[in-house]
């Protein structure tokens, strides 16, 4: 009787140590991914969006309010969120799509197709609403089935002539990779407008828009 609970004692303590070495090892782990350029996601309707805006290109932004930098469509260059710009480019949209050398993206993530957009605005999969986070103004998106959100904030833009900084914390603007079917100079949006928040077309890309990135397939 001794020796069996002996037997069962000494599988207890390699059980334990067991549990408590992967424990330690997620952790190591955890603190070793670089926040900047590591994002754990969050899948609404079946797309996983990045839970923060792009930042420099390459990296996130620090917080899920935060505004991250601006982007020209299918250019790579980013633009300050405050302040004035020097050196705006006003010329014409270049490409059929986003091409991959010009993605801004950290690794392993994309710039979303306008498709993928509107599954955000399946309203019998996803629920919406204009909230305030640490004073930043932006749209919630909640999964019905997961209870998952993921905040966009409404960080304005930069208008195509001169790259003046307009709509801070009123509306926001997010680009797809997709043209216009039928006008091949028209870029496709997330358009959060006020309190509305709906896909949009307009401009020839040139206009500084926010990023959110998706995951790509395979990782």
């Amino acid at each position: 009787m001794i020796k069996i609970n002996y037997l069962f004692f000494l599988l207890f303590l390699v059980s334990l140590a067991t549990i408590t070495f992967n424990s330690c090892s997620k952790k190591d782990d955890d603190k070793g991914k670089n926040p900047h350029t590591y994002d754990e996601g969050v899948t609404i309707n079946g797309v996983k969006w990045a839970t923060r805006n792009i930042d420099e290109p390459g990296t996130f932004a620090t917080n899920p309010e935060d505004a991250g930098m601006f982007y020209q469509w299918n250019r790579k260059k980013a633009w300050a969120n405050t302040g004035s710009v020097s050196g705006w480019y006003s010329g014409n949209l270049s490409g059929t799509t986003w091409e991959k050398q010009n993605d801004p993206s950290p690794h392993g993530w994309r710039i979303p197709t306008l498709s993928e957009i509107k599954t955000l605005f399946e309203y019998d999969k996803v629920t919406s609403e204009w909230i305030t986070v640490n004073g930043v103004n932006g749209k919630k998106f909640t999964d019905f089935i997961s209870g998952d959100t993921i905040f966009f904030p409404a960080c304005g833009s930069r208008f195509f002539s001169g790259g003046t900084l307009v709509g801070v914390n009123v509306n926001g603007f997010y680009y797809s990779t997709t043209l216009h079917e039928s006008k091949d100079d028209i870029v496709y949006y997330l358009n959060l407008l006020g309190t509305d928040a709906s896909t949009n077309f307009g401009n020839g890309g040139t206009d500084g828009y926010s990023l959110r990135c998706v995951k790509n397939q395979g990782y």
